[in-house]
């Protein structure tokens, strides 16, 4: 995949986890994903930034707590927009909460943190310096976000007025789209839409993120956006998360397209890791 440079606005563009100690949760993927980290943060300052890069390309970060956070640590998506301000008068609009306003992040860009009306959290990115994830679609990379939810038919109004999403049923589940994502993408790469035609899942070049609705009877899990990592082997992932004092949450297991493998890092972040199996594309 071509190295990026920006996102259409509504587009997921990066990730991050905050952790209680951000050194240990860097040693933790290093070992798995062999990523190379970076604390950004001015010199002198308590707070550490750990940008994690492949190649030298920037796919994640590693942060401390924003002050006086509580809870376990946990992947935040950040969803790229032209406006901040705007979006927040958009959440506010469709009936969202406004947790943190936006804010500047030093010369790098301007953020704000959201809720949608069910509860889950997301951030949102007005890029300058920082232009999101450069590397993505590849092993311990940034591969999709998801949205569990409990009330699709909600989250769809919701998130149709902020971003303006639409929606895709496929075999696999349904999808967020934001329309002409795909036109932006066949630019990137010359070839994507035949590519996805020709594996039987036309319109999915569209695909921003998927909604993953929450069993009704589980009433343990939250409203909430996850984050998969691309992996060349899922089974190596699990072992590897097992040796390095993680733990495996659903072992390697195939899906349409997929093999994969949801995990947990030692201090309490949980995340995806997949491999692309086109074989697989017929599997319910």
């Amino acid at each position: 995949m071509p190295e990026r440079d920006g996102y259409l606005p509504g587009v997921p563009c990066w990730v991050d986890t905050s952790q209680p100690d951000p050194d240990a949760a860097a040693a933790f993927y290093r070992g798995l994903f062999g990523w190379q980290t970076e604390n950004t943060m001015p010199p002198g300052s308590e707070a550490k930034y750990l940008v994690a890069r492949l190649r030298g390309g920037d796919v994640a970060a590693i942060s401390s707590p924003p002050d006086g956070a509580q809870g376990p640590a946990a992947w935040h998506t950040y969803i790229w927009v032209d406006s901040a301000v705007e979006t927040a008068a958009k959440v506010r609009g469709a009936g969202g909460n406004v947790m943190a306003e936006p804010f500047d992040v030093f010369g790098a860009g301007r953020t704000a943190v959201f809720a949608d009306p069910e509860g889950a959290v997301f951030s949102v990115w007005q890029a300058r310096e920082h232009r999101g994830a450069r590397i993505v679609n590849e092993p311990g990379a940034l591969n999709f976000n998801g949205l569990n939810t409990r009330d699709v038919g909600r989250a769809q109004s919701f998130y149709n007025a902020v971003f303006g999403w639409g929606t895709l049923s496929l075999p696999s589940g349904q999808m967020w789209t934001l329309p002409g994502y795909g036109d932006y993408l066949e630019r990137l790469t010359p070839g994507l839409r035949a590519m996805t035609a020709q594996f039987g899942a036309p319109g999915f070049e569209d695909v921003v993120a998927a909604i993953i609705p929450i069993a009704g009877d589980d009433s343990a899990t939250p409203a909430h956006w996850n984050v998969t990592f691309g992996t060349d082997d899922a089974d190596t992932a699990a072992e590897r998360t097992a040796d390095l004092g993680g733990e495996v949450l659903v072992p390697p297991s195939d899906g349409p397209f997929v093999r994969l493998t949801v995990l947990r890092d030692p201090q309490g972040a949980t995340f995806t890791a997949s491999k692309f199996v086109p074989e697989n594309k017929d599997l319910a």
